[in-house]
């Protein structure tokens, strides 16, 4: 499987600092002289449609980070998965930690976010993981494991969907966990669904939280990790493109 290099800018960045940045990574696909992973880029909502138009027909795809489940509507300041695949977006970030906790998005949200991005044509990536404090208890793979049932509609086709593995003790944090800890977080996913969806084990399986450059060759040979979900590192081109190079398929 072709492994994933997704770049999560937050909330950070100007419009000419999105545009420049977009261009250096075109750049850099361009003269590549290997095979790449599949990179994805996730600008904030205003800049997505300059990114788009830049990378438009390159091997670089858009993605948003959220996008809400209703088509159209009174829901100001929300902006819908619809009108994300309009724009050309071919990814949504969904469930990410930091929505889950400044915006208090519950499972319920989460599932039809992803039901609905599903809907439009756009692939989820769907964003899980545990707290220090139910690592510390023990419960991490159970609490991953109910994410799986109750983030996700029932019917969910696994070759449109991603799994981000973030946990929320390591995001931004510069801890990240062992190479023991992640590999057995990505293969319970693939075996969850294996076990519920037929053909689940082909699921991507993603890993997020405090990747560099430093570390991002080591997650990446793991068998079960399909890829990595970057976050301030794929503000800094060099890094990133070092993290891009990382890739082992």
């Amino acid at each position: 499987m072709q492994q994933y290099i997704i770049g999560n800018w937050k909330m950070n960045g100007t419009q000419s600092e999105a545009i420049q940045l977009a261009s250096g990574f075109l750049g850099r696909i361009q003269n590549a002289t290997r095979p790449l992973p599949h990179i994805v880029l996730c600008p904030s909502f205003p800049y997505l449609m300059p990114i788009v138009k830049i990378l438009e027909n390159s091997a670089i795809d858009v993605g948003a980070q959220d996008g809400y489940p209703e088509i159209k509507g009174s829901f100001t300041g929300d902006v819908s998965v619809s009108q994300l695949y309009d724009v050309g977006c071919k990814y949504v970030i969904i469930g990410h930690s930091e929505r889950r906790q400044n915006h208090h998005e519950s499972s319920a949200m989460i599932k039809r976010k992803v039901a609905a991005a599903l809907k439009v044509g756009l692939h989820p990536i769907l964003c899980i993981g545990e707290s220090a404090e139910e690592r510390a208890q023990g419960k991490a793979l159970s609490v991953l494991a109910h994410h799986l049932i109750t983030d996700l509609p029932d019917d969910v086709i696994p070759a449109e969907l991603l799994i981000a593995y973030e946990p929320l003790w390591a995001i931004g944090s510069g801890q990240t966990p062992t190479l023991e800890q992640v590999e057995e977080v990505m293969g319970l996913i693939k075996h969850e669904f294996s076990s519920r969806i037929a053909g689940g084990g082909i699921v991507p399986t993603l890993y997020g939280g405090s990747v560099n450059a430093l570390n991002a060759s080591e997650f990446l040979s793991l068998p079960h990790v399909d890829g990595l979900l970057v976050g301030g590192a794929s503000l800094k081109l060099d890094e990133f493109w070092q993290i891009v190079n990382a890739s082992q398929r």
